[in-house]
C-alpha cells in the first residue's frame, strides 16, 4: 500500500468512527438557573445561569444562550466555532430589578444536538 492510499484509508476510517452512530461524548446543552424565590419590589436580584456541555470545539459547541423574564428576552449570548464559551461548564450572571412576580426561563443550544432543557424559576415580589 503506498503512502497516498494509506492516508486516504486512514482518513476514511477516522471519519467513519467520528461520524457514524451516536458518539459517546455527544450531548445536548443543559441549563440551570439560580435565583431567589422572593425579593422586595424595586430590589435588584442576581440571576445566575449555568450551562453544561460535554465539548466546545470548532465543530461541536454551544452556539447560543438566552434568558427571558416573563417571556421577554433580557440577555443573549451567541457563540461560534471561533468564538466559543469560556469552558464546558460556564456561568453568566444578570442583575434584574424586581417590579412584579417574575418567571425566569433560560435555554442554551448545542449546534449539533440541541437543548436538553428549558428550566423555569419563579420569583415572588414582596
Amino acid at each position: 500500500m503506498n503512502r497516498r492510499n494509506f492516508l486516504l484509508s486512514s482518513a476514511g476510517a477516522v471519519s467513519v468512527l467520528l461520524f457514524s452512530g451516536k458518539p459517546a461524548w455527544a450531548g445536548k446543552a443543559g441549563t440551570k438557573i439560580e435565583a431567589p424565590s422572593s425579593a422586595p419590589r424595586g430590589s435588584e436580584v442576581n440571576i445566575r445561569v449555568t450551562v453544561t456541555h460535554n465539548t466546545n470545539n470548532f465543530f461541536h459547541h454551544v452556539n447560543w444562550l438566552w434568558v427571558k423574564v416573563n417571556d421577554q428576552e433580557i440577555a443573549r449570548w451567541d457563540y461560534s466555532g471561533t468564538e466559543k464559551p469560556d469552558g464546558l461548564t460556564f456561568t453568566k450572571e444578570i442583575r434584574y430589578v424586581v417590579e412584579n412576580d417574575m418567571e425566569i426561563s433560560a435555554k442554551s443550544n448545542c449546534n449539533l444536538h440541541g437543548s436538553a432543557n428549558e428550566p423555569v424559576v419563579k420569583i415572588s415580589a414582596t
